[in-house]
């Protein structure tokens, strides 16, 4: 599928102004982290920003070309506790193209159903080795349904693996013209869901794999993406439901890995929503997924804030 050339230019902009990439995603603890960077002139540096109040965790003097990132900040390969960090370029004291995402490559909890066969409990692995970082370009998710667009902005610090695995199916054409084949305006009185990304368009398909739960601290609220899944916890793939309200949706925090929040298209969300359904909560003229890819997210804290239901 090729990109829109609005897209093109887009992308041309922001790699002139500059830009940080990675010259690989996976990067060996205790190796060198090589990243290129584009920088427009001038005085730059990268900062190492906390995820959500983009504070400066740590910051070095940079020059365009070919960098590693492990001699600019050794604490990222000593570290007792690894945490996931963004990489942001700075020129001039102005931030610049979207940043890296570090996430650090350690053993996640393991989720399972407790005795009740419903509760989701999560064991920390005993072996925490620190493998090292995977590391991407920031980037949201741009859904075109037949009913406008919607777009995510990633939350790789609440749900990594989750996002990863999402952002690579898109990337790959995955949910090119998949329905949203289950529309629940109300469950117990409250707006709740609307769910796709089958390719059958049945609600049983999936990507021919499967991966465990992860423990998100992202609350189900309106507009917030997560992760269909059977009962076991370990069974997440492919399929992608959007909240329709807190009050709807809260019984699902930790039970279901949130790995994004609605950035625009509100009134998208609202119309699919509003689809008439049949049986089963399916839409008699299901909304379609034209298309979905990955576009440049905003340079790490100056985007914008979560939508709000209307």
């Amino acid at each position: 599928m090729k990109p829109a050339m609005i897209g093109i230019f887009t992308v041309l902009a922001t790699l002139s102004h500059g830009q940080i990439s990675p010259t690989k995603p996976y990067n060996g603890v205790g190796r060198a982290f090589w990243v290129n960077v584009k920088a427009g002139g001038g005085d730059a540096e990268i900062r190492l920003l906390a995820p959500v109040s983009a504070e400066i965790v740590s910051k070095a003097p940079v020059k365009a070309g070919k960098v590693d990132l492990s001699q600019l900040f050794p604490e990222l390969w000593t570290a007792k506790k690894p945490k996931l960090v963004y990489a942001q370029l700075v020129v001039k004291n102005k931030k610049v193209g979207p940043a890296l995402v570090l996430q650090p490559m350690t053993n996640p909890a393991i989720s399972k159903l407790a005795a009740d066969g419903k509760t989701v409990e999560f064991e920390a692995d005993e072996d925490q080795a620190y493998a090292g970082i995977r590391a991407w370009v920031d980037q949201d998710i741009l859904l075109d349904t037949t009913l406008g667009k919607i777009r995510f902005r990633m939350r790789p610090d609440c749900a990594p693996n989750t996002t990863w695995n999402i952002m690579q199916l898109v990337k790959g054409g995955f949910y090119t013209d998949v329905i949203w084949h289950r529309v629940v305006a109300l469950a117990r009185g409250n707006p709740f869901v609307i769910q796709g990304g089958d390719p059958t368009g049945t609600g049983s398909g999936g990507p021919g794999f499967a991966y465990p739960l992860e423990n998100s601290p992202l609350p189900h609220d309106f507009g917030v993406v997560s992760i269909a899944r059977s009962t076991d916890p370990n069974t997440n793939g492919c399929q992608i439901f959007v909240c329709l309200s807190r009050e709807g949706t809260a019984r699902l925090d930790g039970k279901y890995a949130s790995f994004g929040e609605t950035i625009s298209g509100a009134d998208t969300i609202l119309k699919i929503a509003a689809v008439k359904v049949g049986k089963d909560d399916r839409p008699d003229h299901p909304p379609v997924i034209k298309s979905a890819k990955l576009v440049d997210a905003a340079p790490y804290g100056d985007g914008p804030k979560p939508v709000k239901r209307p």
